[in-house]
Protein backbone atom coordinates (compact mmCIF):
# COMPACT_ATOMS: atom_id res chain seq x y z
CA UNK A 1 0.00 0.00 0.00
CA UNK A 2 1.52 3.37 -1.46
CA UNK A 3 2.14 6.22 1.81
CA UNK A 4 -0.01 9.29 1.92
CA UNK A 5 2.29 11.77 0.84
CA UNK A 6 3.60 14.01 3.27
CA UNK A 7 5.81 16.57 1.61
CA UNK A 8 4.65 20.04 2.63
CA UNK A 9 6.11 23.11 1.67
CA UNK A 10 5.99 26.52 0.15
CA UNK A 11 8.34 28.95 -1.43
CA UNK A 12 9.46 32.24 0.82
CA UNK A 13 9.31 35.47 -1.17
CA UNK A 14 12.06 37.98 -1.35
CA UNK A 15 13.13 40.57 -2.88
CA UNK A 16 16.27 41.47 -1.12
CA UNK A 17 18.76 39.06 0.35
CA UNK A 18 20.05 39.18 4.16
CA UNK A 19 23.53 40.91 2.29
CA UNK A 20 21.41 43.78 1.02
CA UNK A 21 21.37 42.81 -2.72
CA UNK A 22 17.92 42.90 -5.26
CA UNK A 23 17.85 39.18 -6.14
CA UNK A 24 14.28 38.45 -6.20
CA UNK A 25 13.24 34.90 -5.43
CA UNK A 26 11.49 33.33 -8.60
CA UNK A 27 7.77 33.67 -7.18
CA UNK A 28 8.71 37.57 -5.77
CA UNK A 29 9.56 38.71 -9.58
CA UNK A 30 5.82 39.74 -10.03
CA UNK A 31 6.14 41.96 -7.35
CA UNK A 32 8.98 44.19 -8.45
CA UNK A 33 7.55 46.60 -10.42
CA UNK A 34 5.22 47.70 -6.80
CA UNK A 35 8.88 48.51 -5.47
CA UNK A 36 10.16 49.96 -8.50
CA UNK A 37 7.16 52.32 -9.13
CA UNK A 38 7.91 53.96 -5.24
CA UNK A 39 10.14 57.06 -5.07
CA UNK A 40 13.16 57.68 -3.35
CA UNK A 41 11.43 59.47 -0.28
CA UNK A 42 9.16 56.35 0.73
CA UNK A 43 11.72 53.66 0.14
CA UNK A 44 13.76 56.46 2.54
CA UNK A 45 11.07 56.49 4.62
CA UNK A 46 10.83 52.75 5.28
CA UNK A 47 14.61 52.79 6.70
CA UNK A 48 13.24 56.36 8.75
CA UNK A 49 10.28 53.99 10.27
CA UNK A 50 12.26 51.11 11.06
CA UNK A 51 15.46 52.77 12.23
CA UNK A 52 13.00 54.44 15.15
CA UNK A 53 11.34 51.29 15.69
CA UNK A 54 14.49 50.12 17.20
CA UNK A 55 15.19 53.05 18.93
CA UNK A 56 11.80 53.63 20.54
CA UNK A 57 11.90 49.49 21.56
CA UNK A 58 15.48 50.02 23.53
CA UNK A 59 14.19 53.10 25.78
CA UNK A 60 11.09 51.11 26.48
CA UNK A 61 12.99 48.08 27.00
CA UNK A 62 15.21 50.47 29.31
CA UNK A 63 12.45 51.80 30.99
CA UNK A 64 10.87 48.63 32.34
CA UNK A 65 14.24 47.52 33.62
CA UNK A 66 14.70 50.86 35.77
CA UNK A 67 11.13 50.08 37.30
CA UNK A 68 9.56 52.67 35.20
CA UNK A 69 7.10 49.95 33.54
CA UNK A 70 5.39 46.89 34.43
CA UNK A 71 6.17 45.20 31.71
CA UNK A 72 7.62 46.27 28.13
CA UNK A 73 6.81 44.08 24.67
CA UNK A 74 10.25 44.10 22.72
CA UNK A 75 10.08 44.50 18.76
CA UNK A 76 13.53 44.25 18.06
CA UNK A 77 13.72 41.94 14.43
CA UNK A 78 10.81 42.63 13.02
CA UNK A 79 10.82 46.01 11.91
CA UNK A 80 10.81 45.09 8.34
CA UNK A 81 7.41 42.87 8.91
CA UNK A 82 5.74 45.43 10.61
CA UNK A 83 6.75 48.50 8.81
CA UNK A 84 6.36 47.53 5.02
CA UNK A 85 2.99 46.28 5.89
CA UNK A 86 1.59 49.07 7.81
CA UNK A 87 3.06 51.41 5.05
CA UNK A 88 1.02 49.24 2.27
CA UNK A 89 -2.37 50.61 3.91
CA UNK A 90 -4.25 53.25 2.88
CA UNK A 91 -5.40 55.82 5.22
CA UNK A 92 -9.38 54.11 5.30
CA UNK A 93 -7.96 50.92 6.38
CA UNK A 94 -8.42 49.53 10.16
CA UNK A 95 -5.37 48.23 11.27
CA UNK A 96 -6.12 45.22 14.36
CA UNK A 97 -2.54 44.76 16.28
CA UNK A 98 -1.66 42.40 18.86
CA UNK A 99 0.62 44.23 21.31
CA UNK A 100 4.08 44.28 19.65
CA UNK A 101 3.33 46.46 16.87
CA UNK A 102 4.26 49.66 18.35
CA UNK A 103 6.06 51.46 14.79
CA UNK A 104 2.44 50.02 13.13
CA UNK A 105 0.98 52.67 15.31
CA UNK A 106 3.76 55.59 15.15
CA UNK A 107 2.92 54.99 11.49
CA UNK A 108 -0.78 55.11 11.99
CA UNK A 109 -0.18 58.37 14.15
CA UNK A 110 -0.17 57.17 17.32
CA UNK A 111 1.55 58.73 20.38
CA UNK A 112 3.97 55.79 21.38
CA UNK A 113 3.76 57.51 25.08
CA UNK A 114 0.29 56.42 24.97
CA UNK A 115 1.86 52.78 24.64
CA UNK A 116 4.25 53.18 27.34
CA UNK A 117 1.07 54.50 29.00
CA UNK A 118 -0.71 51.36 28.97
CA UNK A 119 2.48 49.27 30.09
CA UNK A 120 3.07 51.70 32.50
CA UNK A 121 -0.17 51.36 34.15
CA UNK A 122 -1.17 55.15 34.02
CA UNK A 123 -4.25 54.76 31.55
CA UNK A 124 -6.41 51.48 31.44
CA UNK A 125 -7.58 51.96 27.77
CA UNK A 126 -4.85 53.20 25.44
CA UNK A 127 -6.48 55.39 22.70
CA UNK A 128 -9.07 56.24 20.46
CA UNK A 129 -8.85 54.86 16.95
CA UNK A 130 -10.71 57.20 15.34
CA UNK A 131 -8.33 59.43 16.35
CA UNK A 132 -4.73 57.50 15.80
CA UNK A 133 -5.35 56.48 11.94
CA UNK A 134 -7.78 53.29 12.85
CA UNK A 135 -5.23 52.00 14.89
CA UNK A 136 -7.49 49.84 17.00
CA UNK A 137 -6.64 48.90 20.60
CA UNK A 138 -3.68 46.38 21.55
CA UNK A 139 -5.04 43.15 22.66
CA UNK A 140 -3.10 40.93 25.11
CA UNK A 141 -5.92 37.88 24.57
CA UNK A 142 -4.35 35.54 22.33
CA UNK A 143 -6.03 35.96 18.65
CA UNK A 144 -9.30 37.84 20.07
CA UNK A 145 -7.71 40.47 17.70
CA UNK A 146 -8.37 37.94 14.64
CA UNK A 147 -12.21 37.88 15.24
CA UNK A 148 -12.89 41.62 16.04
CA UNK A 149 -10.89 42.23 12.55
CA UNK A 150 -13.13 40.06 10.92
CA UNK A 151 -16.53 41.31 12.62
CA UNK A 152 -15.19 45.16 11.66
CA UNK A 153 -14.46 43.19 7.93
CA UNK A 154 -17.80 42.05 8.10
CA UNK A 155 -19.45 45.33 8.71
CA UNK A 156 -17.62 46.90 5.91
CA UNK A 157 -18.66 45.00 3.69
CA UNK A 158 -22.12 45.21 4.72
CA UNK A 159 -22.21 48.84 4.97
CA UNK A 160 -21.02 48.86 1.25
CA UNK A 161 -17.57 50.87 2.37
CA UNK A 162 -15.48 48.45 0.34
CA UNK A 163 -15.24 46.95 -3.63
CA UNK A 164 -17.29 50.00 -4.78
CA UNK A 165 -14.69 50.58 -7.22
CA UNK A 166 -13.39 53.98 -5.49
CA UNK A 167 -9.82 53.44 -4.22
CA UNK A 168 -9.66 56.32 -2.06
CA UNK A 169 -12.68 55.68 -0.08
CA UNK A 170 -12.62 51.73 -0.25
CA UNK A 171 -11.58 50.38 3.38
CA UNK A 172 -10.08 47.02 3.94
CA UNK A 173 -8.74 45.15 7.52
CA UNK A 174 -5.56 44.31 8.60
CA UNK A 175 -5.21 42.13 11.30
CA UNK A 176 -1.79 41.30 13.25
CA UNK A 177 -1.16 37.77 15.20
CA UNK A 178 1.72 35.58 15.77
CA UNK A 179 2.78 31.94 15.07
CA UNK A 180 1.67 31.11 18.53
CA UNK A 181 -1.52 32.47 18.16
CA UNK A 182 -2.44 30.57 14.66
CA UNK A 183 -3.38 27.55 17.41
CA UNK A 184 -5.86 29.86 19.65
CA UNK A 185 -9.34 28.71 18.07
CA UNK A 186 -10.60 32.37 17.82
CA UNK A 187 -7.94 32.57 14.97
CA UNK A 188 -9.51 29.32 12.97
CA UNK A 189 -13.22 31.15 13.78
CA UNK A 190 -11.91 34.27 12.08
CA UNK A 191 -10.35 32.49 9.37
CA UNK A 192 -13.85 30.49 8.65
CA UNK A 193 -16.46 33.51 9.05
CA UNK A 194 -13.74 35.50 6.72
CA UNK A 195 -13.94 32.93 4.00
CA UNK A 196 -17.48 32.35 4.19
CA UNK A 197 -18.53 36.41 3.91
CA UNK A 198 -15.18 37.37 1.83
CA UNK A 199 -14.16 40.10 4.15
CA UNK A 200 -12.14 43.16 2.71
CA UNK A 201 -9.21 41.71 5.40
CA UNK A 202 -5.19 40.36 5.31
CA UNK A 203 -4.62 38.39 7.93
CA UNK A 204 -0.72 39.03 8.84
CA UNK A 205 1.01 36.58 10.82
CA UNK A 206 4.63 37.44 12.23
CA UNK A 207 6.31 33.95 12.67
CA UNK A 208 8.87 34.90 14.74
CA UNK A 209 9.98 31.41 15.66
CA UNK A 210 8.91 31.32 19.02
CA UNK A 211 5.45 31.77 21.28
CA UNK A 212 6.90 32.86 24.32
CA UNK A 213 9.09 29.24 24.96
CA UNK A 214 7.33 26.98 22.04
CA UNK A 215 9.06 26.45 18.66
CA UNK A 216 7.20 27.18 15.47
CA UNK A 217 7.75 23.40 14.70
CA UNK A 218 6.05 22.27 17.66
CA UNK A 219 2.97 24.76 16.73
CA UNK A 220 3.11 23.53 13.23
CA UNK A 221 3.80 20.96 11.29
CA UNK A 222 3.76 22.86 7.80
CA UNK A 223 3.93 26.24 6.54
CA UNK A 224 1.84 28.46 8.40
CA UNK A 225 1.25 30.29 5.19
CA UNK A 226 -0.26 26.86 4.05
CA UNK A 227 -3.59 27.33 6.24
CA UNK A 228 -4.47 29.87 4.15
CA UNK A 229 -5.34 27.90 1.38
CA UNK A 230 -7.01 24.91 3.92
CA UNK A 231 -9.96 28.19 4.37
CA UNK A 232 -10.42 28.96 1.10
CA UNK A 233 -8.08 32.04 0.99
CA UNK A 234 -4.68 32.75 -1.37
CA UNK A 235 -1.55 31.98 1.59
CA UNK A 236 1.88 33.26 0.86
CA UNK A 237 5.20 33.05 2.48
CA UNK A 238 7.29 35.82 2.41
CA UNK A 239 10.78 36.66 4.16
CA UNK A 240 9.58 39.05 7.22
CA UNK A 241 13.10 40.55 7.56
CA UNK A 242 12.87 41.75 4.12
CA UNK A 243 10.94 45.48 4.55
CA UNK A 244 10.42 45.36 0.23
CA UNK A 245 8.73 42.40 -0.19
CA UNK A 246 6.61 43.07 3.16
CA UNK A 247 5.47 46.09 1.47
CA UNK A 248 4.55 44.52 -1.89
CA UNK A 249 2.50 41.88 -0.74
CA UNK A 250 0.40 43.76 1.42
CA UNK A 251 -0.15 46.25 -0.88
CA UNK A 252 -1.65 44.07 -3.40
CA UNK A 253 -3.64 41.76 -0.95
CA UNK A 254 -4.76 44.97 0.43
CA UNK A 255 -5.85 46.48 -2.67
CA UNK A 256 -7.72 42.70 -3.55
CA UNK A 257 -9.40 42.93 -0.23
CA UNK A 258 -10.48 46.10 -1.12
CA UNK A 259 -11.72 45.48 -4.81
CA UNK A 260 -13.77 42.69 -3.47
CA UNK A 261 -11.67 39.44 -3.74
CA UNK A 262 -11.96 38.41 -0.15
CA UNK A 263 -9.13 37.93 2.67
CA UNK A 264 -6.03 37.06 2.16
CA UNK A 265 -3.14 35.29 4.24
CA UNK A 266 0.66 36.19 4.97
CA UNK A 267 2.68 34.63 7.03
CA UNK A 268 5.95 36.88 7.31
CA UNK A 269 9.36 34.88 8.53
CA UNK A 270 10.79 36.87 10.92
CA UNK A 271 12.21 36.49 14.30
CA UNK A 272 11.67 37.86 17.99
CA UNK A 273 15.86 38.96 18.84
CA UNK A 274 14.86 39.90 22.11
CA UNK A 275 12.59 37.99 24.80
CA UNK A 276 9.10 37.53 24.32
CA UNK A 277 8.21 40.26 27.20
CA UNK A 278 10.57 41.97 29.98
CA UNK A 279 9.09 38.85 32.11
CA UNK A 280 10.66 36.28 30.17
CA UNK A 281 14.41 35.00 29.62
CA UNK A 282 14.83 33.63 26.07
CA UNK A 283 18.12 32.03 27.34
CA UNK A 284 16.57 29.33 28.87
CA UNK A 285 14.83 27.64 25.86
CA UNK A 286 16.95 28.81 23.01
CA UNK A 287 20.61 28.84 21.52
CA UNK A 288 22.58 31.69 21.19
CA UNK A 289 23.71 29.68 17.80
CA UNK A 290 19.77 30.51 16.81
CA UNK A 291 20.37 34.40 17.77
CA UNK A 292 23.73 34.43 15.93
CA UNK A 293 22.09 33.17 12.48
CA UNK A 294 19.60 35.64 12.79
CA UNK A 295 21.67 38.46 13.92
CA UNK A 296 23.00 38.04 10.17
CA UNK A 297 19.85 38.31 8.99
CA UNK A 298 18.78 41.87 10.44
CA UNK A 299 16.56 43.58 8.45
CA UNK A 300 17.58 47.23 9.27
CA UNK A 301 21.35 46.17 8.45
CA UNK A 302 20.19 44.55 5.14
CA UNK A 303 17.99 47.34 4.22
CA UNK A 304 20.38 50.36 4.67
CA UNK A 305 23.20 48.16 2.63
CA UNK A 306 20.78 48.12 -0.34
CA UNK A 307 20.08 51.82 0.09
CA UNK A 308 23.61 52.76 0.47
CA UNK A 309 24.44 50.67 -2.98
CA UNK A 310 22.21 52.52 -4.72
CA UNK A 311 22.96 56.32 -3.37
CA UNK A 312 21.90 56.95 -0.24
CA UNK A 313 24.93 58.81 1.82
CA UNK A 314 25.92 59.14 5.00
CA UNK A 315 24.08 62.14 5.32
CA UNK A 316 21.48 60.66 5.41
CA UNK A 317 22.06 57.53 7.64
CA UNK A 318 23.68 60.19 9.96
CA UNK A 319 20.70 61.93 10.29
CA UNK A 320 18.10 59.08 10.57
CA UNK A 321 20.01 57.93 13.51
CA UNK A 322 19.82 61.68 15.12
CA UNK A 323 16.17 61.86 14.42
CA UNK A 324 15.27 58.24 15.89
CA UNK A 325 17.56 58.81 19.11
CA UNK A 326 15.95 62.19 19.31
CA UNK A 327 12.27 60.54 19.66
CA UNK A 328 13.53 57.62 21.67
CA UNK A 329 14.55 60.09 24.13
CA UNK A 330 11.24 62.60 24.11
CA UNK A 331 9.21 59.12 24.45
CA UNK A 332 11.60 58.53 27.86
CA UNK A 333 11.07 62.18 28.52
CA UNK A 334 7.53 62.26 28.57
CA UNK A 335 6.86 58.64 30.05
CA UNK A 336 8.46 59.93 33.06
CA UNK A 337 6.32 62.72 33.30
CA UNK A 338 3.26 60.91 33.05
CA UNK A 339 0.74 61.65 36.32
CA UNK A 340 0.30 58.59 38.40
CA UNK A 341 -3.53 57.96 37.80
CA UNK A 342 -5.90 58.72 40.81
CA UNK A 343 -7.91 56.10 42.47
CA UNK A 344 -11.42 57.38 41.22
CA UNK A 345 -10.44 56.37 37.34
CA UNK A 346 -11.07 52.73 37.78
CA UNK A 347 -14.54 53.58 38.44
CA UNK A 348 -15.14 55.70 35.75
CA UNK A 349 -17.38 54.28 32.56
CA UNK A 350 -18.32 51.40 34.50
CA UNK A 351 -21.95 52.39 33.69
CA UNK A 352 -22.73 54.96 31.29
CA UNK A 353 -24.23 56.77 33.95
CA UNK A 354 -23.28 57.95 37.86
CA UNK A 355 -24.16 54.07 39.74
CA UNK A 356 -24.68 53.82 43.67
CA UNK A 357 -22.95 50.46 43.73
CA UNK A 358 -19.32 52.22 42.22
CA UNK A 359 -19.90 55.42 44.54
CA UNK A 360 -19.91 52.42 47.44
CA UNK A 361 -16.73 50.63 46.37
CA UNK A 362 -15.03 53.98 46.18
CA UNK A 363 -15.75 54.87 49.31
CA UNK A 364 -14.36 51.41 50.15
CA UNK A 365 -11.11 51.64 48.11
CA UNK A 366 -10.69 55.22 49.50
CA UNK A 367 -11.07 54.29 53.31
CA UNK A 368 -8.67 50.95 52.63
CA UNK A 369 -6.16 53.19 51.31
CA UNK A 370 -6.13 55.67 53.60
CA UNK A 371 -5.57 53.60 56.42
CA UNK A 372 -2.61 52.17 55.12
CA UNK A 373 -1.05 55.93 54.55
CA UNK A 374 -1.96 57.29 57.69
CA UNK A 375 -4.82 59.30 56.34
CA UNK A 376 -2.96 60.59 53.22
CA UNK A 377 -5.33 60.68 50.19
Amino acid sequence: MAALKRDFSAPTLQLLTPEGELRPTPEAEAFLPIVDALPDAELEQFYRDMAISRRVDIAGANLQRQGQLALWVPSHGQEAAQVGSARAARPQDHIFPSYREHIVGMIRGLDPVKILGLLRGATLGGWDPAENGNFHLYTLVLASQTLHATGYAMGLAFDGATATGHPETDAAVLVYFGDGSTSQGDASEALVFASSYQTPQVFFVQNNQWAISVPVERQSRSPIALRGGGFGMPGVRIDGNDVLISYAVSRQALEDARSGEGPSFIEAVTYRMGAHTTADDPTKYRTQDEVDLWTRRDPITRYRAWLAGRGASDAFFTEVDEQAQDVASDVRRRALEMPAPTREVIFEHVYAEPHPLMREQYAWLDAFERSLDGGVA
